[in-house]
């Protein structure tokens, strides 16, 4: 089933400050996810397998490279053999490029929020407003909550990314 995400990515130069809006604003912290993410070759958008210590999941969405808020539109699934799945993608569609990160998780709501530390491209955070547990929040919904955000962690226009970290390691 496809879900829509509204998402940001932006440069993160005070984490410590997001994290204690998070903690003081009663956020569920799922912990520290190492992560892995294969990005494989596909004629459109973009098919990614995550393996990490808390999720793993195959995911195929369509994102426009744009700086501030964006629609994701993606379809995702569980997996319980990365490894293997990853061999099979590999060997039928050739690797992309490996992203990996050191990704704080956690949730308030329907919005999911990353603290990131990507190697060799430094610390993020993102905002991702879906409606995977409510259908009935529109785009204006997820929008204005990614808005709301923004504003409390203090993110300004310059800060903002408009590529996935796949992007930046590629252009590095």
């Amino acid at each position: 089933m496809p879900f829509i995400n509204i998402e940001i990515k932006a440069k993160c130069f005070h984490p410590e400050k997001v994290e204690a809006f998070l903690f003081a604003n009663h956020a569920e912290y799922k912990g520290i996810d190492k992560q892995k993410d294969t990005y494989f070759n596909v004629p459109a958008g973009r098919l990614k397998l995550r393996q990490g210590n808390i999720e793993n999941t195959l995911i195929y969405y369509h994102r426009p490279n744009q700086a501030g808020p964006k629609q994701s539109d993606f379809s995702i699934t569980q997996v319980g053999d990365g490894p293997t799945i990853e061999n099979l993608l590999a060997a039928a569609l050739g690797v992309l490029v490996v992203v990996e990160k050191r990704r704080k998780i956690f949730y308030i709501s329907n919005v999911k929020f990353h603290i990131d530390e990507v190697p060799g491209l430094g610390s993020f955070v993102e905002i991702e407003a879906g409606n995977m547990l409510n259908e009935s929040l529109t785009e204006k919904d997820l929008l204005a909550q990614c808005e709301l955000y923004m504003r409390a962690f203090e993110i300004e226009e310059k800060d903002l990314i408009e590529n996935s970290y796949s992007d930046m390691l590629l252009n590095n």
